[in-house]
């Protein structure tokens, strides 16, 4: 049985713990390798040996870390397909989706080419009679990314990415179930000339997440995953004096009013609501149609498209749709959330329930589902169900459909499909959520502007990749400097108004 170890001072590390985690083969249902997990005194060593690495790293003139970088992209786009393949075999996404996974991390490392921009500081030129003063943003020394399965190259990407260019090291801790590919981006950034010990890679379980919270040198703690372990490690971080961020769950509505375009609306429902198996914390779960003619009329269209969808491995061509969930246990439970709709009297338009794919009995499918006239106190609307299932809640109104989206917990993302230039303005200004789409469906914004939700679905003030990840990964120092001009006569005692 292959073995997959950690990433410790530019070299695989074996692990002494004896414990390990199987990764799956999520289409085939079968173990394909064992991970080792790591003690907590390997997770303090590999901290400690981040700290030695990050003093000549965080000296380093920007320019040069950003060549690193430069020198990443490439190392990326050479080895994009290898990666892919690894991917999807441990995750279950498509190979195409796998690509697009990968990519948009990239295009986050492109933005951190730009690092001696973004760190610019300021000056104040005579703030007062000889005096000036100017500002600098300097590293926080170590800090750890916790990184989720559903990306397992995008979200550690858009963490070390900013992270090192910022010029700190990194432990990076990434999901048990899916972890070579964070593995073989840390051999690549060596590669790039990252200096060894920079960036830790250290597999674990909630120990090692426990290890990086309560130690001391770690100043910093970027988290991707559910909102009960993010507002666990939000809340356990603060005690322990670190700076988080994290990023939990999410249930994403798509309102769609009487005048969009149904054909355009329903397309995106399905790549939105099915792309992935739905294990995407953009997904849209909940359409919201406006008025009964609108709901008739998109159902009708969304049926044929979703009894279309092809279901498999990644490996049986570039016409599947999308492939398998992770786990078996992930299977399970969004089979018995289905269950629940039916049972709280959700109508079940399109069953997935019996899908079985021959030959790949024991992987982990989902068909596909949808439900409609869903209403706001069912489980199946309140829940993030994070698989393959469309539900559909009518509103009678614009004001009824807009309420639904700013009255849920969870705010990550949502989209509006209209061609009323009114609508679109008034419901971008007045919802209460992070990330809006106006008749785009999954509104993930560029590397260069942020990323992150409201309300339940982040906790801290700054968010992913663009601006505000530099402004996490470092901390501002402002000096005030005075070189008198004139012979200076005698001593001082008391702060002086400036003139």
């Amino acid at each position: 049985m292959r073995e997959i170890h950690h990433w410790i001072d530019g070299q695989e590390y074996k692990g002494t713990s004896g414990r390990f985690a199987d990764v799956f083969n999520p289409a085939t249902g079968e173990v394909q390798a064992r991970l080792s997990l790591a003690t907590k005194a390997e997770l303090d060593h590999a901290v400690a040996q981040a700290a030695k690495a990050q003093v000549a790293w965080g000296a380093t003139n920007p320019q040069r870390r950003a060549r690193v970088m430069m020198a990443f992209v490439g190392l990326i786009n050479r080895d994009m397909d290898k990666m892919a393949e690894v991917l999807s075999s441990e995750h279950g996404k498509t190979f195409a989706d796998a690509k697009g996974d990968i990519q948009r991390g990239l295009e986050v490392i492109e933005f951190c080419i730009g690092a001696p921009h973004l760190l610019k500081g300021d000056f104040t030129d005579s703030a007062g009679p000889g005096i000036d003063m100017y500002s600098m943003r300097q590293p926080l020394g170590v800090v750890a990314g916790i990184t989720p399965f559903n990306f397992p190259a995008m979200i550690p990407l858009w963490k070390m990415g900013p992270a090192l260019a910022c010029g700190n090291a990194m432990i990076l801790k990434p999901s048990e179930r899916d972890p070579s590919v964070p593995l073989m981006l840390a051999k690549l950034l060596q590669e790039a000339g990252l200096p060894d010990g920079v960036l830790q890679v250290v597999n674990g379980d909630k120990d090692s997440v426990d290890a990086i919270l309560d130690n001391e040198t770690v100043q910093a703690v970027g988290f991707v995953g559910s909102t009960p372990i993010a507002q666990y490690i939000y809340e356990r971080a603060a005690q322990n004096g670190k700076r988080a961020q994290c990023f939990g769950g999410a249930k994403n509505h798509m309102i769609i009013m009487p005048d969009a375009d149904l054909d355009q609306a329903a397309d995106a429902l399905i790549g939105a609501g099915y792309g992935a198996a739905g294990e995407r914390c953009m997904a849209i779960s909940v359409a919201v149609p406006v008025g009964e003619a609108t709901a008739d009329a998109l159902i009708e269209k969304l049926i044929p498209r979703i009894e279309k969808l092809k279901v498999g491995p990644w490996t049986a061509g570039t016409d599947i749709d999308y492939g398998p969930v992770v786990t078996k246990a992930a299977k399970e439970n969004i089979l018995r959330l289905v269950q629940t709709g039916i049972d709280q009297g959700a109508e079940l338009v399109v069953d997935g329930r019996d899908f079985n794919l021959q030959g790949y009995e024991d992987g982990f499918f989902v068909g596909p589902h949808l439900f409609d006239r869903v209403t706001p106190d069912m489980d199946i609307y309140r829940t993030e169900i994070f698989g393959p299932v469309l539900t559909t809640v009518r509103a009678a109104s614009y004001e009824e459909a807009i309420g639904l989206a700013m009255d849920h917990e969870y705010g990550n993302g949502t989209a509006i499909y209209t061609r009323d230039g009114d609508t679109a303005r008034d419901f971008a200004s007045r919802i209460n959520i992070g990330m809006v789409g106006i008749n785009v469906p999954i509104p993930v914004p560029l590397a260069y502007h942020t990323f992150g939700g409201w309300k339940k679905s982040g906790f801290g003030d700054l968010n992913q990749h663009g601006p505000d990840a530099f402004r996490f990964y470092t901390r501002t120092k402002t000096v005030t400097a005075r070189w008198p001009s004139g012979i200076k006569e005698g001593g001082e005692f008391n702060f002086k108004a400036m003139d």
